[in-house]
């Protein structure tokens, strides 16, 4: 029962499309402008900085309650394990990718996953952001800086000892395949040269 609780909440919390609902606020659907998704970057283009920060802090956020709520959870069960977070933490970004409220057509999922890894890996994490950082201001990509973050994130949890837990390195994985799978058009408009740049305005 602890594990479908905690399932559920993560998917709910994953699925607030708050992207969208900035641009409802705006009086402007960002699903029909930009590159049409509902998450931060999009909306900070279309919207502007002010719209774009908070959907990035608000899909931050809910990664980080999913996970934190989960492992709450736990502790009501002493039969539980520490897998019930990493449960959290994949289904936040599935709701996220796949929203109910939006006909399962949500973001690519980077800023939930960051914020449910933050809550089980805060090392392998901030590496991860690093690597983010470094890739964003040198290329200006945001799908390239997201796609080598989310490489970096199971080689970070390896290098830091985490292979030692095949179910955590695993996680890392998955994270890591997903926020992948979920950015292939980019891939493919990297590399025929079609992918926007960030407007450093």
């Amino acid at each position: 029962m602890i594990y479908f609780a905690a399932v559920l909440i993560a998917y709910l919390l994953g699925s607030i499309p708050f992207g969208f609902i900035a641009g409802r606020i705006a009086g402007i659907d960002v699903r029909q402008h930009g590159s049409g998704n509902i998450g931060a970057t999009n909306t900070l283009r279309v919207l502007g900085k002010k719209y774009g920060y908070a959907v990035f802090v608000g899909d931050v956020l809910k990664g980080f309650l999913a996970v934190r709520i989960a492992l709450w959870l736990a502790h009501f069960d002493p039969s539980t394990s520490y897998l019930v977070g990493i449960l959290a933490a994949l289904f936040v970004v599935v709701g996220h990718s796949f929203p109910v409220w939006l006909r399962f057509r949500g973001g690519k999922g980077v800023a939930a996953a960051a914020g449910a890894c933050l809550g089980l890996l805060p090392v392998a994490t901030f590496i991860a952001v690093m690597v983010w950082i470094a890739i964003f201001f040198v290329f200006r990509f945001v799908s390239l800086a997201s796609i080598v973050a989310a490489v970096a994130l199971p080689l970070s949890a390896w290098l830091l000892g985490n292979a030692a837990d095949p179910i955590v390195l695993g996680f890392s994985g998955l994270i890591a395949g997903l926020i992948i799978f979920r950015h292939r058009g980019n891939i493919v408009r990297l590399l025929q040269g079609r992918e926007p740049r960030f407007d450093r305005k």
